[in-house]
């Protein structure tokens, strides 16, 4: 599941793909767009208008395929052909997958930090610094 997550996150590091899937998360809806770059409303905003939102052309792009492509391939969207229109939308058990790393490193971080936390209401930062350095080890700046 970790290369599989890494996948995702690399995916998602990408400033453009980010905002398509994060549209595309929105509205939790179908979308489509013909070969000929026309657009029809399915059930949600089609392909062009994920162009308009992105881009502002409402025209479909090679740019945009590409980047709806590289999600598709991470796993995050599905695509289906119907036609002339390719319908997206974002893939429900990636979106679990992601809230369920996000939950998980969130506990984890309580956990972990909780003891420092706590000593954090009643010591001093440079001492809370020190407890953060294992010991036998030197800090360097």
């Amino acid at each position: 599941m970790t290369d599989k997550l890494a996948t995702m996150f690399k995916a998602l590091g990408d400033p453009t793909r980010l905002r398509i899937y994060t549209f595309l998360c929105e509205c939790d809806a179908p979308v489509a767009v013909a070969d000929t770059g026309d657009v029809r409303r399915v059930a949600g905003p089609t392909v062009g208008e994920i162009c308009c939102h992105i881009t502002g052309n409402e025209q479909s792009s090679s740019n945009i395929s590409f980047h709806l492509k590289e999600l598709r391939n991470a796993g995050l969207i599905a695509t289906e052909k119907r036609g002339k229109n390719v319908i997206c939308t974002a893939d429900a058990n990636a979106r679990a997958a992601l809230a369920a790393f996000f939950a998980s490193a969130a506990e984890a971080r309580q956990e972990c930090c909780a003891p420092l936390i706590s000593i954090g209401a009643t010591r001093p930062k440079t001492e809370i610094a020190a407890l953060a350095v294992p010991q036998g080890s030197s800090e360097r700046g």
